[in-house]
């Protein structure tokens, strides 16, 4: 973990709102390690300038807190929403993935109109189709 430390990938406007414990577990620490080690520090290092994490690990409570829905990998620290601060370079950090080829579970940004980027890695399961 080059570029992103973990607790960037706790951290939650919502959960400390809400006063929910968003700590990860060990099993989720291993995922996110992975996610950034395999996708977002070779995008990071691809992109040349920061990529802001927005939301990665919830627990449970945060996690229903947010709307997300009860499969979100962002449970099992397998996503990340992420951000370059607007929507033109997102669309650009979407396609230079793409152009990277790199492992990613989901990809999805058009969905939310490149306002930010959804990317999930699950060594696991096999790439997805962009959104």
């Amino acid at each position: 973990m080059r570029y992103f430390t973990f607790q960037e990938f706790e951290r939650s406007e919502k959960a400390y709102q809400l006063a929910i414990d968003n700590t990860m577990p060990e099993a989720a620490r291993k995922n996110v390690a992975a996610l950034v080690d395999t996708v977002l520090d070779p995008l990071r290092e691809a992109w040349g300038g920061p990529i802001i994490v927005n939301s990665g690990y919830r627990c449970a409570a945060l996690n229903k807190a947010v709307g997300g829905v009860p499969t979100s990998m962002h449970l099992t620290g397998h996503a990340a929403d992420i951000t370059t601060g607007n929507s033109v370079d997102n669309r650009r950090l979407y396609q230079l993935v793409e152009d990277l080829n790199l492992p990613y579970f989901e990809l999805i940004g058009k969905k939310y109109d490149f306002r930010w980027l959804h990317i999930s890695y699950n060594p696991e399961r096999t790439k997805r189709n962009p959104s």
